[in-house]
């Protein structure tokens, strides 16, 4: 059936471009209350990327000429920021100008594990994560006092962020067994500072099973993805982006599947093509 301009109007991508984030998101965007999820979900229609860029790279502007290549296909952008060798308060504003320019979220993978109070004034320090970071990670391993500890970080600038909590890991022999998935998640549940869950992307089956857990209300975010599935270096495991969304992922976190191609611009473009094309899959 086509509309009068000879629009296929049973053609998903034409839907789309008459709809909202909140129709395509649907119960995600009903059932999750933090604000910062609303913002990633309505930054992940505009750009029709569920995508997370892994820059893990040691310099300032290696990362800096990556967001120009990719900017335009992917939604956030994830730093280890003790990483990066040539660090600079004025080398990383260049960097967090041209993020905002690119309407990127900034997401710093520091994984805090310490008391609440240490990790307050870990958001602080030489690289003062609070001022810029969008997003964090933390283990729920020190007990759920780590999350006040980090929003109160970021309260001491009047700032309001995110936190992701590690409910599952993709690499080879970690320790964070079904229990622990489960009190991270108590934890997660009983916060408003908690943006959503890490999962095991190299596993749907573990994504489907977090999901259960999780419910409609939170994010899941999964690393560990690849087009190219199977083992990686240093017990890596890697998952296919479509099967991590029908799972119950909402952002698939991409490495060196982008930032190590050949043309990393058409590398992050597949990729959004991918977990959006999916996510509307998912919504059928």
């Amino acid at each position: 059936m086509k509309d009068i301009l000879g629009e296929d109007l049973t053609n998903p991508y034409w839907l789309i471009s008459t709809m909202k984030a909140e129709a395509v998101w649907g119960m995600r965007w009903e059932n999750c209350a933090n604000p910062l999820a609303h913002r990633i979900m309505e930054i992940a229609f505009k750009k029709k990327s569920l995508v997370c860029l892994a820059a893990d790279m040691t310099s300032v502007s290696d990362l800096i000429n990556l967001i120009k290549e990719v900017g335009p296909y992917i939604s956030v952008l994830k730093t280890h920021v003790d990483l990066v060798q040539d660090f600079t308060q004025d080398e990383w504003k260049i960097l967090t100008d041209l993020a905002e320019k690119y309407e990127l979220l900034l997401f710093e993978d520091r994984k805090f594990a310490d008391i609440g109070k240490i990790s307050q004034q870990q958001m602080s320090g030489i690289h003062d994560i609070r001022s810029w970071a969008d997003i964090v990670t933390a283990h729920r391993i020190s007990g759920p006092d780590i999350v006040d500890g980090i929003a109160a970080g970021w309260a001491d600038v009047e700032r309001i962020g995110g936190v992701l909590l590690l409910a599952q890991m993709s690499s080879r022999g970690n320790l964070l067994d079904t229990e622990y998935t489960r009190e991270t998640i108590v934890t997660g549940k009983g916060s408003p500072h908690v943006l959503g869950y890490i999962g095991n992307g190299s596993s749907a089956e573990d994504v489907a099973d977090l999901r259960v857990l999780v419910g409609e209300a939170q994010m899941i975010w999964t690393p560990g993805i690849n087009l190219d599935s199977g083992a990686g270096k240093m017990g890596q495991r890697y998952g296919n982006p479509r099967d991590s969304i029908m799972s119950g992922s909402d952002i698939i976190i991409v490495g060196s599947g982008i930032h190590g191609a050949e043309n990393r611009a058409t590398a992050a473009k597949l990729y959004a093509e991918a977990s959006w094309s999916a996510l509307l899959e998912r919504g059928q």
